[in-house]
């Protein structure tokens, strides 16, 4: 008799637990549920800053990792190609994203493949800003990542685009645009049954960056669009050099915007988020646009952003910002 009731409870306690063990993989991709360095702009400009890359898998993983794409004709041998890059022209010195970034990455997925899930998939998450949309650059792209497919975070694709399926999780998750050039391809010529290998961002309405968020993002997530990429003009709409001191005014705006995304399933990206002299912007090749001045006044909108739960966190900083992180765990 004892030994039954044992046997009950312990078959109990296995199915109580299931469904957590079960999406315990899940985790980590609920919107809002971690912070991440995005590391802005990861990619040489002409031939400077190579190790650009290098520098953001040195902050650790998880993070994000953005890369622009390019649809360029190569003034050296006459070749077309998707090559990583800021816009035209192009020199000839740009890399793909082939070489400069997933074979970059590749000892970092296999190895993890081989561990298994420690519940921090995905490691990696490539977030693609393309500079041209040409349809043989969004085939090529496609072709690209399907060769890596064992690496994605896939989502099946269905009959309907509003129900968000589960996700495979991966060691990389792919995110990009909000264009319906980019959708026609990485959704719609999906076919159903296959898998989305790419999500896309929700549309974004900046006319008025100080509008509600309702009126700046008015579409719920799905099963493609999965996030939502704001400059940091919706929160300061002056823009990072002329932002001024940070206010209590300005955090609840910023915490309104989280909610706002994570009640919508989305996960929330703002960029870019810097704070260096001039001499720093100079040598490192960053643009004074996204700089509020002085690394405490970058800190004090890093924290913000922390504790208000902000999926990605774009900064061209990729080590100070990686260690704030860090510091905060």
């Amino acid at each position: 008799m004892c030994i039954r009731f044992l046997r009950t409870l312990a078959c109990s306690l296995i199915l109580f637990c299931l469904p957590t063990l079960l999406d315990s993989s899940q985790v980590a991709l609920r919107p809002g549920t971690r912070v991440l360095l995005d590391a802005h702009n990861c990619y040489p400009y002409y031939e400077w800053w190579f190790d650009r890359i290098d520098r953001a898998l040195s902050a650790g993983t998880p993070l994000a990792i953005e890369q622009d794409l390019l649809w360029a004709k190569n003034p050296r041998t006459g070749a077309i190609s998707s090559v990583v890059s800021h816009g035209g022209p192009p020199t000839g010195a740009e890399p793909g994203i082939r070489e400069y970034f997933l074979e970059r990455v590749r000892p970092i997925v296999e190895n993890a493949l081989r561990d298994g899930n420690q519940g921090d998939w995905p490691l990696i998450t490539l977030n693609l800003d393309l500079k041209s949309e040409e349809p043989e650059h969004l085939a090529a792209i496609w072709q690209l990542l399907s060769q890596y497919q064992d690496w994605l975070t896939t989502a099946p694709r269905t009959g309907t685009i509003d129900k968000m399926e589960t996700l495979e999780v991966r060691p990389v998750l792919v995110l990009t645009g909000e264009s319906n050039a980019q959708k026609a391809v990485f959704y719609d010529q999906v076919p159903e049954g296959g898998k989305l290998l790419v999500f896309g961002a929700v549309r974004t309405d900046t006319k008025d960056p100080s509008a509600p968020p309702e009126v700046l993002a008015p579409d719920p997530a799905d099963n493609y669009h999965r996030w939502w990429n704001n400059s940091w003009h919706v929160v300061e709409p002056q823009g990072q050099p002329k932002a001024g001191d940070w206010t209590p005014q300005k955090e609840a705006r910023l915490k309104q915007l989280v909610r706002y995304a994570h009640s919508r399933n989305l996960w929330i990206r703002f960029y870019t988020l810097d704070g260096a002299t001039k001499a720093e912007l100079s040598c490192k090749g960053w643009f004074s646009s996204y700089n509020f001045g002085s690394k405490n006044a970058v800190r004090l909108r890093w924290k913000a952003a922390a504790e208000a739960s902000v999926d990605f966190i774009a900064s061209d900083q990729y080590e100070d910002l990686g260690a704030f992180l860090k510091s905060r765990k």
